[in-house]
């Protein structure tokens, strides 16, 4: 079929609409130009009035807004559902009673087939090669654009909310309610969580790889641009790499990102942390005799034997307290941290894990990170930010550097819990085993820890792996809750 051929068989609604939806899918997955494609979607284009720069993949949604400003209410909520599918059949029915309502609803698919291919292009078709701070700005733009056209308000989705306020996570923010990018005529925003699940992360992944793909220092160097950044665990591993490149307002820029990234994982943890228990109760304390510790039903129970029918009164000769007092040995929390550039999601998350255990009151906790050389973090352990910019990302790893510096924390074995974090890809391997197995063997609780991330995902070297089975001390690896547990459970 020759080009002419398409563009007379695209004069219909339906093979319009098929057009534009063809030439996306053709753009998406190859980026070699379909000439007829493009000449039949320009045809179409024109035909149902939209502007031809709509079919310009330079071209942002912010730039063909601007020269029609008309347009800007059709992308907003252009591809919310409606709320009521059965309504809205019932609606079309009646609206389609006759063949006039059928072509103008024909119609405005096909115009919105022309407006969502532009939105979806924009922001998933990127391409390869080099990336323009200017370019970045625009994909970032255009994202904010998908986001309004799914009723969000833009940077929704980046940050890790769905719309109406619920979070990722499934908790609420400030409540379902009335989007001013909701379905663009202001009603209540729909909940798309089932529809787009992966949108977020997606859009996410997006950012985070033409970010890779331009010199972030430009970006940096930009306050408007930073600011718009979407901290991620990928950026963060990028600016932690660079951070000793960074001076004046790149650096203030680089410090503000891992900040807001750090205290957005912060409050995660934190609420998983504080539902641990405070302590076993103390028996060996006498209870206070004070009105709020004292055991109602016990008293009661305990004096039933003084129970007067005649008079119909329980004389009570003794009361009986609850034991509140919880043992206050202190316990001792040791963690090392591969700072190896495999382990960044690992050392960023138990980073920030160290320092919120380090704020219990029952907990001391030492911070050491290595590769080829040690360094002890303690005293920054309450500060996860300022701990993080003095780590050293790449190298080879040496844990029986780490070890030497670790060993003499251990005073009261007992007492002491050693989380080690690392994939355990040494050089030295059966030197650092043999110490591991040491302190195992002096009473401290020694945790393996091969992978604590987000995700869940990691590999760690089969040879520790199955030592440390045998040893009684099978490796943790897995969704960074595993560990929370365990330590909780220990620390109780």
């Amino acid at each position: 079929m020759t080009g002419r051929d398409f563009e007379a068989e695209a004069l219909s609604c339906d093979n319009r609409r098929q057009v534009m939806y063809w030439r996306l899918l053709a753009r998406l997955f190859d980026h070699e130009e379909q000439a007829a494609l493009e000449s039949a979607s320009l045809a179409v284009v024109e035909d149902i009035g939209l502007p031809p720069a709509l079919l310009d993949p330079q071209a942002s949604v912010d730039s063909v807004v601007q020269r029609h400003p008309e347009l800007a209410a059709e992308f907003d909520g252009l591809m919310v559902p409606p709320p009521d599918p059965a309504a809205e059949g019932e609606a079309d029915q009646e609206a389609g009673a006759g063949s006039g309502g059928d072509l103008r609803d024909r119609a405005a698919e096909v115009r919105r087939a022309a407006l969502v291919s532009k939105v979806l292009l924009n922001v998933f078709a990127t391409g390869t090669g080099p990336v323009t701070a200017g370019g970045l700005s625009r994909w970032q733009s255009d994202a904010g654009w998908l986001e309004r056209a799914l009723g969000c308000a833009p940077g929704d989705l980046r940050g890790g909310r769905s719309p109406g306020g619920a979070t990722a996570g499934g908790g609420t923010g400030t409540g379902r309610g009335v989007s001013p990018y909701g379905s663009g005529g202001g009603g209540a925003t729909p909940d798309l969580s089932r529809l787009i699940p992966a949108i977020g992360p997606e859009l996410g992944a997006i950012e985070a790889d033409l970010v890779k793909r331009m010199q972030l220092r430009e970006v940096l160097a930009d306050p408007r641009l930073a600011a718009r950044l979407t901290p991620s665990m990928s950026l963060i591993e990028q600016l932690l790499r660079d951070k000793n490149n960074l001076s004046g307002v790149a650096l203030a820029n680089a410090k503000s990102l891992i900040r807001r990234f750090v205290d957005e994982v912060a409050q995660v943890l934190r609420t998983q942390v504080e539902k641990a228990a405070v302590g076993a109760i103390d028996r060996s304390v006498p209870p206070k005799r004070v009105f709020r510790n004292l055991d109602l039903e016990r008293t009661i129970w305990k004096n039933l034997t003084n129970w007067s029918p005649e008079e119909e009164q329980l004389y009570v000769d003794r009361l009986y307290y609850r034991q509140t007092a919880r043992r206050t040995t202190p316990q001792r929390l040791i963690v090392v941290v591969d700072q190896s550039g495999s382990m960044v999601d690992s050392m960023v998350n138990c980073t920030i894990l160290a320092s919120i255990f380090a704020g219990l009151p029952r907990v001391d906790v030492h911070l050491i990170a290595y590769d080829t050389q040690a360094l002890d973090l303690t005293p920054w352990v309450h500060d996860p930010f300022e701990t993080l910019l003095r780590t050293n990302l790449g190298g080879g790893t040496d844990g029986t550097v780490a070890m030497a510096l670790a060993q003499p924390k251990i005073a009261e074995p007992r007492n002491t819990v050693v989380v080690w974090i690392s994939d355990f890809y040494e050089w030295r391997s059966e030197p650092l085993f043999e110490a591991m197995a040491a302190v195992h063997r002096s009473g401290a609780r020694f945790i393996p820890v091969g992978s604590v991330t987000s995700a869940g995902r990691g590999s760690v070297n089969p040879w520790f792996r199955e030592r440390f089975k045998d040893l009684g001390t099978p490796v943790l690896s897995g969704h960074i809750r595993k560990l929370v547990h365990e330590l909780k459970t220990f620390l109780a």
